[in-house]
């Protein structure tokens, strides 16, 4: 669409005031929604990478557990009998 009147298109075509004020409102709404996104990806990636790196120190840190040794089974008790 041309905004120029010429001699070769006399009449401007003009767009609506609703679908003006529609196309205006859809581009705020995709650039917020598109910024949101692009914040919630930049949060998961930075809350995956300490995850990570909490994991990998904890797996350094952790020392292998020393086995229990069984504790000796107790003789079995004498019933009285009634």
């Amino acid at each position: 669409m041309s905004r120029v009147i010429t001699k070769h298109n006399p009449l401007r075509p003009t767009a609506s005031k609703a679908e003006t004020k529609a196309d205006i409102t859809d581009r705020t709404a995709r650039i917020i929604i598109g910024a949101e996104a692009e914040r919630r990806e930049v949060n998961t990636a930075r809350l995956r990478q300490a995850r990570l790196e909490m994991e990998a120190a904890q797996a350094a840190r952790e020392t292998p557990a020393k086995p229990r040794h069984a504790r000796a089974a107790a003789p079995p008790r004498a019933r009285s009998s009634k």
